[in-house]
């Protein structure tokens, strides 16, 4: 039920994203965004340079996974989805909370000049629907996180420096940033970048725990694990067990 819920929130959000662009192609003409498209789809990388696609596709796949073991109810499907659940939906709060910042300060810190400012429908659809759909099915379909903020740390730290690894590698071959803020930042300042992100996805991580207690209730989430009293936290126990 909560995958299928949490398909369907992703797919309507790409069905507005999709008339709107389909749009602007059509107002601008035949060549609008033509020679910027063909670079990214044929650049190192291609659009998995974006760490919008990146959390789009972590996040579909949570929710397929999700759906699969709702269909089969394979427990071991729904411990992967679990598991899965664990980087997606703080990644996509990140996300979210780096996007609208970022847009707030500049738009031109995320949006390259060369393209058209993007409609609320499509901007929602990326960068806040599926935050919305992965909290949305942590709290109300799914197991607790368990996981300890040191492990959490350790995972955005890994999430966060990986993709700035992978997109200096990107670079190397392209000679272009996807986002223009790597090209406002020096080394430094992008070490200061990536390390203030990890944080904020541990940070976040923390939050879902929270709010997870705030609306499920601490005895009931005890109840509901075959305890008598509140679990402790375990490092990378994600099942609630």
């Amino acid at each position: 039920m909560a995958s299928r819920l949490g398909m369907a929130m992703l797919d309507t959000g790409a069905e507005s994203s999709r008339e709107p662009i389909e749009t602007l192609h059509s107002r601008q003409g035949p060549a609008w965004g033509k020679k910027d498209d063909a670079r990214e789809s044929e650049s190192y990388g291609w659009h998995l340079q974006y760490l919008t696609i990146i959390g789009l596709s972590l996040a579909a796949v949570t929710f397929a996974v999700g759906l699969l073991a709702d269909l089969t109810l394979s427990p071991r499907l729904f411990a992967v989805k679990n598991w899965l659940s664990v980087a997606s939906a703080p990644m996509e709060c990140l996300i979210s909370m780096l996007y609208w910042g970022l847009r707030a300060i500049d738009p031109k810190l995320v949006l390259p000049s060369w393209q058209p400012p993007l409609p609320m429908s499509v901007d929602l659809s990326f960068h806040a629907v599926p935050a919305l759909a992965l909290v949305a099915d942590l709290l109300f379909f799914s197991p607790p996180y368990t996981v300890a903020f040191l492990p959490a740390f350790g995972l955005s730290s890994c999430i966060a420096f990986g993709y700035w690894l992978w997109i200096e590698r990107c670079y190397h071959y392209n000679r272009f940033y996807p986002y223009p803020l790597f090209t406002v930042l020096d080394t430094t300042q992008r070490i200061g970048l990536f390390a203030s992100s990890a944080l904020l996805m541990a940070l976040s991580t923390a939050a879902l725990v929270w709010m997870y207690h705030v609306v499920n209730g601490k005895e009931e989430i005890a109840l509901a694990n075959g305890h008598t009293r509140a679990p402790k936290e375990r490092s990378g126990n994600v099942k609630g067990e």
